[in-house]
């Protein structure tokens, strides 16, 4: 691949542009290698620059929070690109409704949503990504999915092409959109229901104690590794793990890669693993579900190589 070109872009708005960039502080397992070139984008005029002058030369994948991604050990052969300050704005667009940057966290829109009396948004607080990973896989939790609160999301695809796409127009599935892969989200519109902040603030208590009780928090983890099949089966997956694998052994098998004794589904870099351990561990546990129970287990993470 040829970078020349791409050395001698000028930004306006201090935006970052490096080269054999490493990747593995980037993502919540901590693991990964390079990335080839990795672009820190801070305004939509950079973004643009960029797409223009990188033209779709190799392939591109947009990092939200890191909170759902394991990298590859070896170099990424193409750009990744993070959004930065400039897509980290949020703001009221009337009463019950707000437009948040893609970058936003879940849980900065949510208590935003809290401090301006708008309800539907407390689940969002418990999920520890971007509103633009949101989007891309329809996150969601307790019940609610984004699709519940999504009015349109604008984007820009690698062309430099800008649009605005209306919920109405998107296929939503469980962890799963119809959205473009060629789509980089800018900011997404959403709606809740006019309530009163204290209302909304115990639930979202109420839900994070929730989450503390039955998930592992502050370890080195990419949250729910693989989706509840709910077509094949009426079971959860962690229920599906648990029963298939004996975790104390599993947990001895693939040096640092683990399977979290709290939540089986929550897969944890102890300390050093590689994403060659994680993988492992990954296909480990698939073929034995598929084995015990028959079901053929779906990853909610996404692999990058």
């Amino acid at each position: 691949m040829i970078l020349n070109d791409l050395e001698k872009i000028e930004f306006s708005d201090n935006s970052r542009l490096n080269f054999d960039y490493d990747l593995n502080h980037l993502n919540w397992f901590n693991i990964g290698g390079k990335s080839k070139i990795f672009l820190l984008a801070n305004s939509l005029s950079d973004l643009s620059l960029f797409l223009n002058k990188y033209k779709q030369r190799s392939k591109i994948y947009i990092l939200g929070a890191g909170s759902n991604t394991l990298f590859d050990d070896d170099i990424y052969d193409g750009a990744v690109i993070k959004l930065g300050k400039n897509f980290n704005n949020i703001s009221k667009l009337n009463d019950n409704s707000i437009i948040s940057g893609s970058s936003c966290s879940d849980k900065k829109v949510a208590e935003f949503a809290m401090e301006n009396g708008i309800e539907g948004f407390e689940f969002l607080s418990c999920i520890p990504g971007s509103i633009g990973g949101g989007i891309r896989m329809n996150a969601g939790c307790y019940n609610r999915e984004f699709k519940d609160i999504l009015i349109s999301v604008q984007a820009i695809d690698f062309a430099g092409r800008v649009s605005t796409i209306p919920s109405s127009k998107i296929i939503f599935k469980y962890r799963s959109t119809d959205l473009h892969k060629n789509l980089i989200f800018l900011s997404g519109t959403f709606k809740g229901t006019i309530s009163i902040k204290d209302k909304i603030k115990k639930k979202i208590e109420e839900l994070k104690n929730k989450k503390e009780y039955s998930q592992p928090l502050r370890v080195k983890t990419s949250g729910s590794t693989f989706k509840n099949p709910i077509n094949q089966t009426n079971k959860k997956v962690w229920e599906l793990i648990r029963e298939s694998i004996d975790i104390q052994k599993v947990n001895k098998m693939f040096g640092d890669a683990t399977v979290s004794e709290k939540h089986c589904n929550f897969l944890i870099n102890k300390e050093k693993a590689s994403s060659k351990d994680m993988k492992n561990l990954i296909n480990f546990i698939k073929q034995n579900v598929y084995k015990k129970t028959g079901v053929e287990l779906e990853l909610e993470i996404i692999l990058t190589s």
